[in-house]
């Protein structure tokens, strides 16, 4: 039985910073769950409100469904209930329904739901992908609205009404219109919780929009930057975000977007730089550049935001 009701994990994750750990794999590119527990413990000494095992830093896309099982056992045994941990789900709506099971199984206290697989899908389809797999499991579900899985207002209202436990909506899109509609309509029937890449830059001003939370990449390398950065966000002192923004988190974001795909290899590159590997991304993803690595590590080191 899990820990929180979904209207408990929407309060919680919602006051705190929530972040996606990378997912470790040895120089074969095997999943190294030694390596990734430990630092799932490093992680855990840092004020976090949630993890997301598994999700899209945590290469959810390039692992295998017995995979994903592991790494959310991993987590939840390596959380032991001090920091909720969302497991994902996702492909066709049978595969995501087997995925809620098996991590309501293993102890998980929420589900994000990645868009479907390849194909486009009509809102009627996309709400009834929702329900089915809110039907499967009683934990709370966030669902993730970018690519394929970009849902209207009044798709999210109707699923709000048909399903209890959708607790959250995660932002990949930057529609401001619509996430201005959405919290106008529904208010704080749901979680909104930035999901952009290098959510940061949009951080502050979503929080105007009633998104309270965003899930921080940067968390997995500079973890006392990124919750620092959080504080100052939810304080509105925007003279401390920009600041942050212009010495590191700006910068950051020119290197990521070199390449398409970099948005997660960055990630493993700035741990690499401050001394805590987690080994290479996994095809079709590819890892920085040395020219890349050696800007990214000067960058780090001149802004001062290793922990």
């Amino acid at each position: 039985m899990t820990r929180h009701t979904p209207s408990e994990i929407r309060r919680v994750l919602g006051n705190g910073l929530l972040s996606f750990p990378v997912t470790h794999f040895t120089a074969g590119l095997e999943f190294d769950e030694a390596a990734y527990r430990a630092n799932l413990g490093w992680l855990s000494s840092f004020p976090i409100a949630g993890l997301f095992v598994a999700g899209g830093t945590g290469e959810f896309f390039s692992l295998t469904p017995p995979e994903v099982g592991r790494v959310v056992r991993a987590g939840v045994e390596e959380m032991a209930g001090a920091i909720p941990i969302v497991a994902p789900a996702g492909y066709g709506t049978a595969q995501a329904a087997e995925m809620v099971a098996g991590a309501e199984r293993a102890g998980a206290d929420a589900i994000l739901l990645f868009p479907p697989y390849l194909t486009e899908a009509s809102q009627d389809g996309l709400a009834a992908h929702i329900e089915a797999v809110c039907a499967a499991t009683s934990l709370g579900v966030i669902v993730y609205h970018r690519a394929n899985a970009a849902f209207t207002v009044p798709t999210m209202e109707r699923l709000a009404g048909s399903c209890p436990n959708l607790v959250g909506f995660k932002d990949g899109v930057g529609d401001i219109e619509l996430m201005t509609r959405l919290y106008a309509t529904l208010g704080d029937r749901l979680l909104y919780v930035g999901g952009l890449p290098t959510a940061e830059t949009f951080a502050l001003p979503y929080l105007e929009l009633g998104v309270t939370t965003y899930s921080s990449a940067i968390f997995n390398f500079a973890p006392k930057f990124a919750l620092g950065f959080y504080d100052a966000v939810r304080a509105g002192d925007s003279a401390a975000v920009y600041g942050k923004m212009t010495d590191f988190v700006l910068p950051y974001v020119e290197i990521r977007n070199r390449k398409p795909g970099y948005a997660v290899s960055i990630v493993k590159a700035g741990m690499q730089a401050v001394g805590r590997p987690a080994g290479p991304v996994r095809p079709p993803l590819t890892d920085l550049t040395a020219e890349e690595f050696a800007t990214l590590t000067a960058l780090i080191e001149r802004a001062g935001v290793a922990a």
